[in-house]
């Protein structure tokens, strides 16, 4: 019989890690020897075109990071003070920002329980005369049905920033995530499905927004005399060694996306058994679950342990995880500046940020530290 898998078996197990090949690396030197690092080079254009063809989108805008993207395509939107923004209550904080950053007002929407995303129901019954954008953000998993929210948008006038951040390779009902808002976000952090160290993606079908947010990406540079800018815009251009990264890994994004299912369907057998957390499901009938984190909630408040706490006990054996996100209700910089309105119900987004957290999902993670994650996670949640 085989000895037990001890915590000694596996040092470290990070929480993820980007998979770098070989045809990445030599992308990468490609750019390198032939000098174009900044972003000043043919990659840059290549990387926006490759993506505008894979999301079905006219118009690409390479940045410097995802919470860059969602900054520009807010101000982009040429919205007044007094009008408002949508957002998810459970999410990163850039999309509050993003908003908080135009001194426009924002109006939070709880999750549902079951996949995290906002809550549609509640999403109309907040739309005001007011609104008039809605920051449509797909969480961890399942995408947010942005099918159906378009269809709200497009009745009632309201435009649908679509941040598909976590979602790249995402299909909602056999059609891309990123590919049905009227301007879409996109993040290639370290552990996105394709990374480019930092970086971003604007994609929209727009010209004018398109027009609006290479200007805002380059510090509105003026027309006619390039240093008399026309309005205050950001340094938030992506280099051409980022890009050349962007366009290898892009090439083999199908089988990044077969992979995250392959490593979610382990983690998920693993775990389905185990009544003290709820973990997703592989798939449902509009959606494969991208697995982008493998994510669990404690469900069994009488262990009387929450996230923090597993956290801690599973870096013992060497593993890393993460918590979720800060609700933005209960963020400190923002109530402190009486920036976002509080009032209302959101006991799900406070639960799961108690006691949700994800577990280590590099691509390249093995078997035996998957079994070895969920064996020690399964004896500490029994």
């Amino acid at each position: 019989m085989k000895k037990e898998l001890k915590s000694k078996k596996f040092k470290f197990i990070p929480v993820n890690k980007p998979l770098i090949t070989k045809e990445d690396i030599k992308y990468l030197n490609k750019s390198i020897s032939k000098g174009w690092i900044s972003s000043e080079g043919p990659e840059v254009k290549k990387f926006e075109n490759n993506f505008s063809n894979f999301i079905g989108h006219k118009y690409s805008v390479a940045v410097s990071s995802g919470t860059a993207a969602l900054e520009i395509a807010v101000k982009s939107l040429g919205l007044k003070k007094g009008d408002e923004i949508i957002i998810p209550n459970f999410t990163i904080i850039s999309n509050a920002i993003a908003v908080f950053k135009e001194n426009l007002n924002i109006k939070l929407i709880d999750c549902n329980i079951k996949d995290w995303n906002m809550d549609i129901a509640k999403i109309k019954k907040k739309i005001t005369k007011k609104t008039k954008a809605i920051i449509a953000t797909h969480i961890y998993n399942f995408p947010l049905r942005v099918d159906i929210l378009k269809k709200i948008c497009d009745k009632k006038k309201i435009i649908l920033i679509e941040d598909a951040a976590e979602a790249i390779g995402q299909k909602l009902n056999n059609r891309l995530c990123g590919s049905f808002g009227d301007i879409s976000i996109f993040s290639f952090y370290a552990n996105k499905q394709i990374t480019t160290g930092e970086g971003g993606m604007i994609t929209t079908n727009n010209k004018k927004l398109f027009d609006r947010s290479k200007s805002l990406r380059n510090l509105c540079f003026g027309k006619k005399d390039r240093f008399n800018h026309e309005d205050i815009g950001w340094n938030y251009r992506m280099t051409n060694l980022q890009a050349s990264l962007g366009v290898s890994q892009l090439k083999r994004i199908k089988s990044i996306v077969s992979k995250r299912h392959e490593v979610g369907k382990k983690y998920f057998e693993k775990l389905k058994n185990n009544k003290n957390i709820y973990m997703p499901e592989g798939s449902r009938i509009y959606a494969k679950n991208i697995y982008w984190v493998i994510a669990i909630v404690i469900t069994n408040k009488d262990l009387k342990i929450d996230a923090k706490q597993l956290m801690k006990k599973l870096l013992n054996y060497g593993i890393q995880t993460r918590p979720f996100f800060w609700p933005m209700h209960k963020q400190s910089v923002f109530r402190k500046k009486n920036k976002i309105s509080i009032s209302g119900n959101y006991k799900n987004s406070e639960y799961i940020s108690k006691y949700g957290l994800y577990l280590p999902s590099s691509l390249d993670i093995k078997s035996n530290q998957i079994k070895f994650v969920c064996d020690k996670l399964n004896s500490i949640l029994k």
